[in-house]
């Protein structure tokens, strides 16, 4: 009998003060992408290259504040507009660990629910690096939201 390898995850659950069509378009517009998409402000996203469709590519490149560069990219699994959006994601560095992130967006009467779901790493420790990045990530895309709408 085979069994299979459990792969750690994340799940991460953020509500935000925007339409689901805001927070839509800050993942898949490379101008909005390249303002918040980064773990902290120490970091400058300096690549967004996305073709947002079923089987399209997409390419960040980060430049940390050690003028360290990190790039990852994937493809586009499942596009549903303002609801859904699955892709794979690797690092150059590390191209062998591809990982699935599925975001996932909720009308309320409040804005926006987001639950990001971050599955198939390699180990533990990836994950917890994965998770920390995203909660800066997201505090980012907080940030980007809340300025675009003033």
């Amino acid at each position: 009998m085979a069994t299979g390898k459990i792969t750690p995850s994340l799940t991460i659950v953020r509500q935000y003060q925007s339409t689901p069509d805001k927070v839509w378009n800050s993942w898949t517009t490379s101008a909005a992408l390249k303002q918040w998409m980064a773990p902290s402000r120490d970091f400058t996203t300096t690549v967004v290259e996305l073709d947002v469709r079923v089987g399209g590519r997409y390419r960040i490149n980060m430049k940390g504040p050690d003028g360290a560069e990190h790039d990852i990219s994937g493809v586009y699994r499942r596009v549903t507009p303002q609801r859904k959006l699955e892709f794979t994601w690797s690092w150059k560095s590390t191209p062998e660990r591809e990982s699935l992130v599925v975001i996932e967006l909720r009308p309320t009467a409040q804005g926006t629910e987001l639950t990001l779901t971050h599955s198939q790493f390699v180990d533990q420790e990836a994950c917890d690096r994965h998770n920390e990045g995203w909660h800066g990530c997201l505090g980012q895309l907080e940030q980007f939201l809340l300025l675009s709408a003033a």
